[in-house]
Protein backbone atom coordinates (compact mmCIF):
# COMPACT_ATOMS: atom_id res chain seq x y z
CA UNK A 1 0.00 0.00 0.00
CA UNK A 2 0.92 3.40 -1.15
CA UNK A 3 1.35 5.72 1.99
CA UNK A 4 1.02 9.79 1.56
CA UNK A 5 2.23 12.17 3.89
CA UNK A 6 -0.23 15.69 3.76
CA UNK A 7 1.63 18.06 5.59
CA UNK A 8 0.70 21.85 5.80
CA UNK A 9 3.05 24.31 6.50
CA UNK A 10 3.13 28.20 7.45
CA UNK A 11 6.07 30.07 8.18
CA UNK A 12 7.62 26.18 9.43
CA UNK A 13 10.97 26.97 8.93
CA UNK A 14 12.21 26.59 12.17
CA UNK A 15 11.08 22.74 12.88
CA UNK A 16 9.99 21.54 9.12
CA UNK A 17 13.56 20.01 8.36
CA UNK A 18 13.85 18.01 11.66
CA UNK A 19 9.98 17.36 11.11
CA UNK A 20 10.83 15.43 7.31
CA UNK A 21 13.74 13.59 8.02
CA UNK A 22 11.97 11.62 11.13
CA UNK A 23 9.58 11.15 8.64
CA UNK A 24 11.70 9.90 5.52
CA UNK A 25 13.32 6.70 6.77
CA UNK A 26 10.16 5.07 7.69
CA UNK A 27 8.65 5.54 3.78
CA UNK A 28 9.06 3.37 1.16
CA UNK A 29 10.68 3.98 -1.91
CA UNK A 30 7.31 4.87 -3.73
CA UNK A 31 5.73 6.95 -0.92
CA UNK A 32 5.10 10.89 -1.12
CA UNK A 33 5.09 13.60 1.15
CA UNK A 34 3.26 16.50 0.23
CA UNK A 35 4.03 19.96 1.49
CA UNK A 36 1.47 22.19 1.16
CA UNK A 37 3.20 25.84 2.10
CA UNK A 38 0.35 28.74 2.93
CA UNK A 39 3.30 31.05 2.99
CA UNK A 40 5.70 30.46 -0.49
CA UNK A 41 7.10 34.02 0.31
CA UNK A 42 9.12 32.71 3.39
CA UNK A 43 11.91 30.31 4.20
CA UNK A 44 9.92 26.95 4.40
CA UNK A 45 9.74 26.66 0.34
CA UNK A 46 13.38 26.86 -0.14
CA UNK A 47 14.13 24.40 3.29
CA UNK A 48 11.91 22.06 1.51
CA UNK A 49 12.82 22.22 -2.25
CA UNK A 50 16.33 21.98 -1.47
CA UNK A 51 15.44 18.70 0.44
CA UNK A 52 13.29 17.22 -2.33
CA UNK A 53 15.95 17.61 -4.68
CA UNK A 54 17.71 14.95 -3.21
CA UNK A 55 14.65 12.99 -2.52
CA UNK A 56 11.82 12.94 -4.77
CA UNK A 57 9.22 11.39 -2.03
CA UNK A 58 9.20 15.43 -1.11
CA UNK A 59 6.56 17.28 -3.47
CA UNK A 60 6.44 20.87 -2.77
CA UNK A 61 3.30 22.77 -3.95
CA UNK A 62 1.65 26.42 -2.70
CA UNK A 63 -1.16 26.88 -0.47
CA UNK A 64 -4.41 28.46 -0.79
CA UNK A 65 -3.55 31.42 1.71
CA UNK A 66 -6.64 30.51 3.41
CA UNK A 67 -5.84 28.90 6.92
CA UNK A 68 -4.93 25.70 7.96
CA UNK A 69 -8.15 24.32 7.37
CA UNK A 70 -8.08 24.60 3.28
CA UNK A 71 -4.27 24.38 2.73
CA UNK A 72 -4.96 20.58 4.46
CA UNK A 73 -7.26 20.03 1.75
CA UNK A 74 -5.36 21.54 -0.87
CA UNK A 75 -2.29 18.97 0.49
CA UNK A 76 -4.90 16.26 0.86
CA UNK A 77 -6.04 16.51 -2.70
CA UNK A 78 -2.34 16.34 -4.12
CA UNK A 79 -2.10 12.95 -2.20
CA UNK A 80 -2.40 9.83 -4.43
CA UNK A 81 -1.63 6.88 -1.57
CA UNK A 82 -4.01 4.22 -0.58
CA UNK A 83 -3.22 5.29 2.83
CA UNK A 84 -3.22 9.17 4.30
CA UNK A 85 -0.95 10.51 7.23
CA UNK A 86 -1.70 13.90 8.46
CA UNK A 87 1.38 15.47 9.24
CA UNK A 88 2.11 19.18 11.51
CA UNK A 89 5.52 20.86 10.59
CA UNK A 90 7.16 20.63 14.06
CA UNK A 91 6.57 17.52 15.55
CA UNK A 92 9.14 14.59 15.59
CA UNK A 93 7.66 10.84 14.69
CA UNK A 94 9.16 8.21 16.62
CA UNK A 95 10.85 5.49 14.24
CA UNK A 96 8.20 3.39 14.43
CA UNK A 97 5.12 5.15 14.15
CA UNK A 98 4.63 3.90 10.48
CA UNK A 99 5.14 0.40 10.77
CA UNK A 100 2.46 0.66 14.25
CA UNK A 101 0.08 2.70 12.17
CA UNK A 102 0.28 0.54 9.22
CA UNK A 103 -0.09 -2.98 10.80
CA UNK A 104 -3.42 -1.78 12.14
CA UNK A 105 -4.69 -0.77 8.46
CA UNK A 106 -3.65 -4.04 7.69
CA UNK A 107 -5.75 -5.99 10.15
CA UNK A 108 -8.81 -4.14 8.90
CA UNK A 109 -8.46 -0.45 10.49
CA UNK A 110 -9.71 2.53 8.04
CA UNK A 111 -8.90 4.99 10.40
CA UNK A 112 -6.46 5.22 13.26
CA UNK A 113 -5.38 7.59 16.43
CA UNK A 114 -2.40 6.81 17.90
CA UNK A 115 -2.07 8.68 21.01
CA UNK A 116 1.19 11.45 21.80
CA UNK A 117 3.45 12.34 23.75
CA UNK A 118 3.41 16.37 24.32
CA UNK A 119 6.70 18.43 24.54
CA UNK A 120 7.49 22.06 24.97
CA UNK A 121 9.57 23.56 22.53
CA UNK A 122 12.83 22.12 22.61
CA UNK A 123 11.03 18.31 23.09
CA UNK A 124 10.97 18.13 27.26
CA UNK A 125 8.05 16.18 27.42
CA UNK A 126 5.45 17.76 29.59
CA UNK A 127 2.54 15.44 29.28
CA UNK A 128 3.46 11.43 29.00
CA UNK A 129 -0.11 10.87 27.01
CA UNK A 130 -2.77 12.67 25.28
CA UNK A 131 -4.89 10.01 25.37
CA UNK A 132 -5.30 9.80 29.54
CA UNK A 133 -5.48 13.72 29.74
CA UNK A 134 -7.98 14.30 27.20
CA UNK A 135 -10.44 11.00 27.72
CA UNK A 136 -9.80 9.83 24.10
CA UNK A 137 -12.50 7.46 22.66
CA UNK A 138 -14.07 6.83 19.38
CA UNK A 139 -17.56 7.27 20.21
CA UNK A 140 -19.58 10.05 17.58
CA UNK A 141 -21.84 11.88 19.64
CA UNK A 142 -18.74 12.36 22.19
CA UNK A 143 -17.06 13.35 19.63
CA UNK A 144 -19.53 16.43 18.67
CA UNK A 145 -19.16 17.31 22.22
CA UNK A 146 -15.23 17.01 22.85
CA UNK A 147 -13.07 16.55 19.88
CA UNK A 148 -10.64 13.54 20.42
CA UNK A 149 -9.19 13.62 17.06
CA UNK A 150 -5.96 15.26 16.57
CA UNK A 151 -5.22 15.11 12.80
CA UNK A 152 -0.92 14.63 13.39
CA UNK A 153 -2.00 11.53 15.52
CA UNK A 154 -4.20 10.20 12.69
CA UNK A 155 -4.01 7.76 9.48
CA UNK A 156 -6.94 6.64 7.45
CA UNK A 157 -7.65 4.81 3.79
CA UNK A 158 -8.27 6.39 0.45
CA UNK A 159 -12.16 5.60 1.22
CA UNK A 160 -11.88 7.50 3.84
CA UNK A 161 -10.84 10.58 2.21
CA UNK A 162 -12.98 10.00 -0.58
CA UNK A 163 -15.70 10.24 1.80
CA UNK A 164 -14.38 13.32 3.67
CA UNK A 165 -13.47 15.88 0.57
CA UNK A 166 -14.80 18.36 -0.27
CA UNK A 167 -14.61 20.21 2.69
CA UNK A 168 -17.61 21.75 3.62
CA UNK A 169 -17.42 25.75 3.95
CA UNK A 170 -16.44 27.18 7.39
CA UNK A 171 -14.78 23.86 8.75
CA UNK A 172 -13.61 24.43 12.05
CA UNK A 173 -11.02 22.04 11.92
CA UNK A 174 -10.17 19.11 9.35
CA UNK A 175 -8.98 16.69 11.47
CA UNK A 176 -12.48 16.73 13.87
CA UNK A 177 -14.45 16.34 10.31
CA UNK A 178 -12.73 13.59 8.84
CA UNK A 179 -13.31 11.52 12.26
CA UNK A 180 -16.36 12.28 12.16
CA UNK A 181 -17.24 11.39 8.85
CA UNK A 182 -15.55 7.71 9.30
CA UNK A 183 -17.66 7.72 12.58
CA UNK A 184 -20.49 8.28 11.41
CA UNK A 185 -20.27 5.77 8.31
CA UNK A 186 -19.68 3.33 11.05
CA UNK A 187 -15.74 2.21 9.75
CA UNK A 188 -13.29 0.74 11.90
CA UNK A 189 -11.95 3.48 13.85
CA UNK A 190 -8.52 2.50 16.33
CA UNK A 191 -7.39 3.99 19.12
CA UNK A 192 -3.62 3.06 19.67
CA UNK A 193 -2.70 3.40 22.65
CA UNK A 194 1.03 4.06 22.16
CA UNK A 195 2.56 7.58 21.85
CA UNK A 196 4.30 7.79 18.34
CA UNK A 197 4.76 11.25 18.32
CA UNK A 198 6.26 14.16 20.42
CA UNK A 199 3.99 17.06 19.65
CA UNK A 200 5.47 19.83 20.23
CA UNK A 201 3.43 22.34 21.89
CA UNK A 202 5.04 25.99 21.43
CA UNK A 203 3.81 29.74 21.11
CA UNK A 204 4.06 29.22 17.04
CA UNK A 205 1.17 26.73 16.70
CA UNK A 206 -1.18 27.44 14.26
CA UNK A 207 -4.14 24.99 16.23
CA UNK A 208 -4.98 24.69 19.17
CA UNK A 209 -5.27 27.73 20.34
CA UNK A 210 -8.09 29.07 23.11
CA UNK A 211 -11.69 29.65 21.85
CA UNK A 212 -14.51 31.16 23.67
CA UNK A 213 -18.19 28.96 24.43
CA UNK A 214 -20.13 30.95 21.60
CA UNK A 215 -17.17 29.82 18.81
CA UNK A 216 -17.27 26.56 20.15
CA UNK A 217 -21.41 26.09 20.17
CA UNK A 218 -20.84 27.77 16.68
CA UNK A 219 -18.41 24.99 15.41
CA UNK A 220 -20.51 22.27 16.54
CA UNK A 221 -23.53 23.68 14.82
CA UNK A 222 -21.49 24.16 11.85
CA UNK A 223 -20.48 20.13 12.31
CA UNK A 224 -23.72 18.86 12.78
CA UNK A 225 -25.28 20.91 10.01
CA UNK A 226 -22.69 19.86 7.59
CA UNK A 227 -23.05 15.44 8.73
CA UNK A 228 -26.53 15.93 8.33
CA UNK A 229 -26.02 16.18 4.33
CA UNK A 230 -23.55 12.99 4.51
CA UNK A 231 -25.45 9.96 3.70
Amino acid sequence: MKISVALAAYKGEQYIAGQLESILGQLGKDDEIIVSDDYPAGETRDIVLNLASGDNRIRYIEGTGKGVVKNFENALMHCSGDVIFLCDQDDVWMPDKVECVMKEIRNGAQLVLHDASSTDADLNITDESYFSSHGSNTSFLGNIARNSFVGCCMAFTRSVLEESLPFPEELPMHDWWIALVALKKNRKTVLLKKPLILWRRHGGNVTGGKTSFMQKISWRLKIVSSLARIK
